[in-house]
């Protein structure tokens, strides 16, 4: 069976990206009431590290541990991971360890490339082009204090990296509408702007791209 990877937002449908949300809000309940749930036991995720991060490992460790599960912490400097071995055969050879591996890194290929080769699912814990995970925690804090976030109206304001990509994603898939205010010189990526089509609009002036939001975001 071919393994489904969370690359991107755009992995998903919008439906499946609902009931994630809705499970999420559901467990989170369910651990502050000391509800014992263990589907991930004996179940090992391994956490490659590239670029480091203080909530992402603390959150998906805790996550692992909770679920009754395991996870690896892997750093670069204690592994061959895209040094000595290529990506295709660290994929090759912790896939059939690991039930799933998780990968925080730098270029966006490594996980792409990663995953063509990957028998367990693969996830995006960050590249230079996107940030998944974090979307999936903002539009749950939405969810929960707002309700459904369709129709609504975004604001990003900041450098056109990876979350505003992922923003961007967002939109196509939650229905509401992104304004961005990016300095010139760091606007989004021209094709996944493209790709939003009416959902995205770039407003340079942060004042202007402002007026009328529900919600207003920025990046450091």
């Amino acid at each position: 069976m071919t393994p489904r990877h969370f690359l991107t937002l755009l992995d998903f449908s919008s439906d499946e990206l609902r009931q994630l949300i809705a499970r999420a809000i559901e467990l989170k309940q369910w651990h502050r009431q000391e509800r014992l749930y263990e589907p991930l036991k004996n179940k090992v995720l391994a956490m490659v590290f590239e670029k480091s991060s203080t909530r992402t490992r603390v959150s998906f460790e805790a996550g692992m541990v909770q679920l009754g599960g395991h996870a690896m912490f892997l750093l670069p400097r204690d592994t061959q991971f895209g040094r000595v071995e290529p990506i295709e055969d660290s994929a090759r050879v912790l896939s059939r360890i690991a039930d799933a591996v998780m990968i925080r890194t730098f270029e966006h290929e490594i996980v792409t490339l990663f995953s063509e080769y990957s028998v367990s699912p693969v996830i995006n814990a960050l590249t230079d082009m996107y940030h998944p995970c974090q979307l999936l925690a903002d539009m749950q804090t939405w969810f929960e204090q707002r309700g459904d976030i369709k129709g609504a109206t975004v604001t990003f304001i900041g450098d056109g990296n990876n979350m505003c990509h992922s923003y961007i994603n967002a939109a196509r898939q939650f229905g509401f509408k992104l304004h961005v205010a990016a300095p010139a010189g760091y606007q989004p990526d021209p094709d996944i702007v493209a790709a939003a089509g009416d959902s995205v609009s770039l407003i340079p002036e942060p004042m202007e791209a402002s007026r009328g939001a529900d919600l207003v975001v920025t990046d450091v």
